[in-house]
């Protein structure tokens, strides 16, 4: 574990200047990371402009697939609700594509962001998509209305939220799931946003998605009432 957590520092740029050790009932490992930049280093979050697109570089259900897997392996009874709707390997699939898209850097995206002039950002974590995504709505300079119409989703996780597995299978289609080191949600001009994409693709190996747009309103996230889910699987 710590030659992985070195090797992923190293990776990002970073440089472990310290180490605290402290009795503990579970192996975890953790790390907080500072930086000092200058104002042109990096992307303020409230520049956002109606006619904006809203790009998202991670697929969604990073979580639910954990904890599917968690199940199969740990509780029958629990395993067997699953597969009323998706197969034991069609779980372990979903955990190994969770587990990569968690090892993904945001490196990538947030170096071509610079390039191809995107407005705001923020990441998504333990809010899930529209809770990250209000709060970068409050933030905007003007009063704007995201709204999300495509939920990317790691492979067969859609289907798991057809059956009654656990609190966060309705959630991820409410856009409401937490999400473990998800992706950028991105605020990016729509004639760049076609670019970034493509670039991300062959840089990063995976792909980002246009899953909304930006217009004039009053601070506030809308997810449509039927949003199309595009089924993200590793190549």
């Amino acid at each position: 574990m710590m030659r992985g957590y070195k090797r992923c520092a190293a990776e990002a740029g970073a440089r472990i200047t310290g180490i605290q050790s402290i009795v503990n009932p579970w192996c975890i490992l953790g790390g907080v990371a500072t930086s000092v930049c200058q104002k042109d280093g990096f992307i303020e979050q409230g520049n956002a402009i109606a006619g904006d697109v809203l790009l998202l570089t991670k697929p969604l259900g990073t979580q639910l697939a954990l904890d599917a897997y968690q199940s199969i392996c740990d509780a029958e009874s629990r395993s067997k609700r699953i597969k009323l709707t998706i197969t034991e390997e069609q779980v372990k699939q979903a955990h190994r594509q969770a587990i990569n898209s968690m090892c993904r850097l945001n490196r990538v995206a947030a170096r071509l962001m610079f390039k191809h002039n995107a407005h705001g950002t923020t990441q998504i974590g333990e809010l899930g998509l529209v809770g990250h995504a209000q709060h970068l709505a409050n933030m905007q300079k003007q009063e704007l209305t995201f709204y999300i119409y495509n939920l990317p989703l790691i492979g067969h996780m859609a289907k798991l939220t057809m059956g009654k597995f656990g609190a966060n299978d309705r959630q991820l289609l409410e856009g409401l799931a937490p999400e473990l080191s998800g992706g950028l949600l991105i605020c990016m001009p729509r004639k760049q946003a076609a670019a970034f994409c493509t670039e991300i693709k062959e840089l990063d190996g995976r792909p980002a998605c246009i899953i909304g747009m930006v217009t004039k309103g009053n601070r506030t996230v809308r997810l449509v009432k039927r949003p199309q889910h595009i089924h993200v699987k590793d190549d």
